[in-house]
């Protein structure tokens, strides 16, 4: 009967945050502003608080082809070392062809000058 009149708290903050993540939470609302019966502006809100794992198993997954977040575009090739070096080499070769010919030619000696 003790447990009855002063319950003991068994869920931590990891327990919580743990069980939120595992079957997620869904937060909406709906925020409207009308003048005179216009509606001037209406904020549809709606949150998701799940774990990535649920999240994939409901179908969201948007994370996976947002070319912000991923390394590549959707459906483009991942280079490999090789093509990259080889890149880098074309890039230092005509950096420096360009550092050759921006370079100021010699100036001629007193003694050339002179003749």
């Amino acid at each position: 009967m003790p447990e009855l009149v002063n319950p003991t708290r068994s869920h931590g903050l990891v327990d919580i945050l743990d069980r939120v993540l595992d079957k997620g939470l869904v937060i909406a609302g709906d925020i409207k502003i009308n003048l005179a019966n216009v509606e001037l502006l209406t904020i549809q809100i709606r949150l998701l608080i799940c774990s990535v794992d649920k999240a994939e198993q409901i179908g969201l997954n948007w994370w996976r082809n947002d070319p912000r977040l991923t390394m590549t575009n959707a459906g483009a090739a991942v280079p490999s070392s090789s093509d990259v070096e080889a890149r880098l080499e074309r890039i230092e070769a005509q950096l420096t062809r360009l550092a050759q010919a921006t370079t100021p030619a010699a100036v001629p000696s007193e003694s050339s000058r002179k003749t």
